[in-house]
């Protein structure tokens, strides 16, 4: 079946050390609830689903909460817990590891430890940290040595430096926003153009990348002439790999597959932060509502995660 074994690059791990100190390291600004979590509630879902391998990661507000040290511990036990996980289930889990930014030297060591000793399938990084969003250039040392290790990076969005809308937490609308705005920012830095050993996923098929790609890459060569063309921006744009968490179905998935290569959409589910019965509800509209074929339901659902992720090929 087209469907089943699927590889699901966007799921969260809830290790409770970390879900029980949370809310005393600043909670999460979102507004959303952490969820209960156990490993066996995972793999129901994931049988449920048909999935055959979960790759875990840590979502928002990863362990910024934590300062200087402890906030570096707390990244390494996360990454050894999950690592634990992976062995004590094969084939079922992988693991994107955690690493404390806006700590960028502690990061780079933390990534390294994490790709080099456990065997770690890439890194989470987010959207922005305290504000600062992925293609500043305080973070050239980490995606240079994310580079050398072609990694896969996995960017879930963090909560953006605004106030919450009344009654409607960040995850519902102030998450695709922030994924789009560190994607401009990324491509316009030139991320894409010095690092292209590095696959880097979006979460959420990208938020509004792919339907407001044109708007960024008409409006950004009358801004800068002497820059890249919309025709050269356009094609950055669709370096990026895209998740198909909380995204599919009629209305948006068309735009994503008319901007974006089918061979780069991998398929995610956001459960636990999605819940069950939301999370199963966009598989069902993923299998029956988004217009692909059998082979483009295979690729998005096991073979294209197979061709990147090293382990599993």
């Amino acid at each position: 079946m087209a469907n089943a074994d699927r590889i699901d690059v966007h799921t969260h791990v809830v290790p409770p050390f970390w879900g029980e100190t949370l809310p005393s390291h600043g909670g999460d600004p979102s507004g959303w609830t952490t969820p209960k979590w156990s490993p066996e509630a995972h793999l129901k879902f994931m049988d449920d689903n048909q999935i055959a391998t979960s790759i875990l990661s840590l979502t928002a507000p990863s362990v910024v909460g934590w300062q200087g040290q402890e906030r570096r511990d707390m990244a390494r036990r996360v990454n050894e817990y999950v690592a634990d996980l992976v062995t004590s289930h094969p084939g079922r889990f992988g693991n994107f590891a955690t690493v404390p930014l806006p700590d960028v030297e502690g990061a780079m060591s933390e990534a390294e430890h994490a790709l080099d000793e456990i065997g770690a399938d890439g890194v989470v990084l987010l959207s922005n940290y305290e504000g600062v969003y992925l293609g500043d250039a305080k973070y050239a040392p980490l995606w240079d040595a994310l580079n050398r290790r072609s990694a896969i990076v996995f960017i879930h969005p963090g909560h953006p430096l605004i106030p919450l809308l009344a009654d409607v937490p960040g995850p519902l609308v102030d998450y695709p926003f922030d994924t789009t705005r560190n994607a401009v920012q990324m491509v316009f830095s030139g991320v894409l153009d010095e690092y292209p050993n590095v696959k880097i996923i979006l979460a959420h098929a990208g938020g509004f990348v792919p339907y407001a790609a044109l708007r960024f890459c008409e409006l950004q060569p009358a801004l800068d002439p002497e820059g890249p063309t919309t025709e050269q921006l356009l094609a950055k744009f669709k370096l990026f790999y895209w998740d198909t968490a909380l995204s599919s179905g009629p209305d948006a998935f068309p735009s994503l597959l008319a901007f974006a290569d089918h061979k780069r959409i991998l398929f995610g589910s956001d459960f636990p932060y999605a819940p069950a019965p939301v999370a199963t509800k966009f598989t069902e509209i993923l299998d029956t509502q988004s217009g692909l074929t059998d082979g483009q339901k295979a690729a998005v659902n096991n073979g294209n995660a197979k061709r990147i992720l090293k382990r599993l090929a």
